[in-house]
């Protein structure tokens, strides 16, 4: 065998190998001569076949086995020899004609094409300086959470007055017939059925036409059911329904004391003030860790310049432009897009593919060089977190983890890069200061710190949602719950339009 590099450029390597035409036959020889004694042909005493025979009718075959063994063999042998860590699955294209090879007319040549891993030395972990935002919990937010718990949890009773009259904000309890062309249809009638005013609950027209009833009043409301219902017997068409009035009630004076609290399921109002402290000291803690790691991630990818694997970088961008042009074509872009040409819209999502590429690789290396790694256990607790998700279907989510490696490389992925995260900020120079809750939340507040060594050009404005380690990004579980069809009965339905979906690829970190 011998094995000639044929090209070099950046990341991208071409090997030619050669298997000498003799050495191929005395292969071919030694495989023939291997299987002799088990083959059996008519009129042949078994194990007697000449080998010629089995030459001519079988060497085509045999050789062809043999080749497929050696191929990927050898292949793995010239990158283990040469150290190379390949980017993408390495491409093979064989030159030799086969049938010249299996009569040994020709020697067997075939070439490795593949792009490797970039060899480069990741920032020191402790040369980073990070300014990690951080706010206590103050009394005002707690008052301010309790109001809206009390408002939120309010009861309702009786309007007073014979004469009041619903207003939006109100509950109207009903009795309704709904019909068709006159004729009622199944799902369209309810008794006591509580409307709220203004909660958008219903099919759109519904609500504001009982604004204004009175106990006791008899109403036909009128409305049309959305094109896009889920009961397509109904949907786009007129129906009247019957209503009559049972009742009206008012949301009630909200309190603030032991009795909410109880209502909440806790014992009074001190232990109410005391989860709500511990829930905002929580959610505070995790907006910071978010604060730190985009400066993290930010940090590094100023800190490191090399080339990049292309088919990585344009697997990267096809997976991102797919989810934008999903969202062109639906109208669901980001504002701050809206305006840009594709070709512009292109050359930014490019950018941060290369961004998500760059973290991976970093991130990556800094975890291989410091043996950081998943555990099972850690992978298995955060399948099953993600079969909880779909209730019902637990099992059938799990089995579709065991039965695909690339969607279990996808759960693992963020657990390794958290890891890595966490192992940068135990050795980082970090240091706290503290801010407002307007600031820590503000999704473009940039906050003071120093850049590490080996900066870039400058750094991007928009970068990558996410830094994804360099585990292949596989399609996520198609065994995902789809949404259940919402009850069939008339006014209440999914009367609202689903929020509008914006593309996957952020560029929020």
């Amino acid at each position: 065998m011998n094995v000639t590099e044929k090209a070099v450029e950046g990341l991208s390597r071409t090997y030619e190998i050669v298997f000498a035409a003799d050495d191929l036959q005395a292969r071919l020889d030694a495989k023939i001569q291997e299987i002799r004694p088990e083959v059996r042909l008519k009129g042949f005493r078994p194990g007697k076949v000449p080998t010629s025979h089995i030459r001519r009718m079988f060497g085509e075959s045999i050789m062809g086995d043999l080749l497929n063994e050696l191929v990927p063999s050898t292949t793995q042998k010239t990158l283990d020899e040469r150290k190379l860590r390949p980017a993408s699955q390495p491409e093979i294209n064989v030159v030799s004609d086969a049938k010249a090879v299996t009569s040994g007319k020709s020697d067997f040549v075939f070439e490795i094409s593949l792009e490797v891993m970039p060899d480069f030395d990741p920032a020191d972990p402790s040369k980073i300086k990070i300014t990690r935002p951080v706010i206590d919990v103050s009394d005002a937010e707690v008052d301010e959470a309790l109001v809206k718990l009390a408002d939120e949890s309010r009861e309702f009773g009786p309007k007073k007055g014979k004469a009041a009259k619903a207003e939006n904000g109100d509950i109207v309890v009903i009795d309704f017939v709904g019909k068709i062309d006159g004729v009622a249809f199944e799902g369209g009638s309810a008794e006591d059925s509580r409307v709220g005013l203004g909660d958008g609950a219903f099919i759109p027209g519904f609500e504001e036409q009982l604004v204004g009833a009175k106990t006791g009043e008899a109403r036909t409301v009128t409305v049309t059911f959305p094109a896009e219902y889920q009961a397509k017997h109904l949907a786009g068409k007129e129906a009247i329904f019957d209503v009559t009035v049972k009742a009206v009630e008012a949301p009630q004076d909200s309190k603030i004391d032991d009795e909410l609290a109880k209502r909440l399921g806790l014992s009074d109002l001190d232990g109410l003030k005391d989860a709500l402290k511990k829930r905002f000291v929580g959610e505070h803690a995790a907006q910071s860790r978010l604060k730190v790691k985009r400066i993290v991630l930010d940090q590094l990818d100023e800190a490191h310049d090399f080339d990049l694997p292309p088919k990585m970088v344009e697997a990267e961008f096809e997976n991102i432009w797919r989810e934008v042009a999903h969202a062109i074509e639906h109208g669901h872009l980001e504002d701050d897009d809206k305006d840009k040409s594709e070709d512009e819209l292109k050359a930014e999502y490019r950018g941060i593919a290369e961004r998500r590429v760059r973290l991976g690789l970093v991130l990556a290396e800094i975890g291989n060089r410091n043996k950081l790694d998943v555990t099972q256990e850690e992978l298995s607790r955060a399948i099953n977190q993600e079969a909880m998700r779909y209730p019902g279907q637990e099992r059938q989510v799990v089995e579709f983890y065991q039965k695909n490696p690339g969607a279990v490389a996808q759960v693992r992925a963020p657990i390794y890069e958290e890891k890595v995260v966490d192992y940068i900020l135990e050795l980082a120079d970090v240091t706290e200061v503290k801010v407002t809750k307007e600031v820590l939340y503000a999704e473009d507040e940039e906050l003071p710190a120093a850049k590490p060594a080996g900066k870039k050009a400058a750094a991007k404005k928009k970068p990558a949602a996410k830094a994804k380690p360099a585990a292949k990004k596989d399609a996520k579980p198609e065994a995902k719950k789809a949404a259940a069809p919402k009850a069939a009965a008339a006014p209440k339905a999914a009367a609202k339009p689903a929020a509008k979906k914006k593309p996957a690829a952020k560029k929020d970190a």
